[in-house]
């Protein structure tokens, strides 16, 4: 049974940022300061650790302007893929959101987790932005 815990500290959040890192940088040659940003500190960073105590899934809910949260940095490590850690996240990142009053969340799904964001009940608002040149994105929400 995996359990969704949340960053107390700078270790926890930078054991965070190691997994965004290897899932949503490294394959594409960015650097490791592309996996976060300026305001990590006001943001909830949900991750799930495996029996040996590493980051094995992740996810970030910041809130943005008029309640609406955005889901941010979703990773799941390529050997715990398929297995409802991602859902674990968005489910808990929800809760947190509900918890705030937050009235939507939004966020940028790549295009290769445009279904399991349906499956998580988000639809696509548009058709975004294309990361890097290579990765389409699409502008996604939910109402909470």
């Amino acid at each position: 049974m995996f359990t969704v815990k949340e960053a107390q500290n700078p270790q926890d959040v930078e054991r965070i940022l190691q997994l965004r890192y290897k899932v949503l940088r490294a394959p594409w040659n960015q650097p490791i300061d592309t996996a976060t940003d300026a305001i990590e500190d006001k943001c909830i960073n949900a991750y799930i650790e495996d029996n040996k105590g590493e980051v094995i899934a992740c996810g970030r809910l910041q809130e943005n302007e008029n309640k609406i949260g955005q889901i941010r940095f979703m990773a799941v490590s390529d050997d715990y893929q398929g297995k409802g850690l991602g859902k674990l996240i968005v489910q808990h990142l929800e809760k947190r959101g509900h918890d705030l009053k937050l009235k939507t969340i939004e966020l940028q799904a790549r295009e290769n987790a445009v279904n399991f964001y349906k499956s998580c009940g988000y639809t696509i608002k548009e058709k975004s932005f294309l990361l890097w040149g290579i990765i389409q994105h699409y502008l996604m929400e939910k109402s909470i």
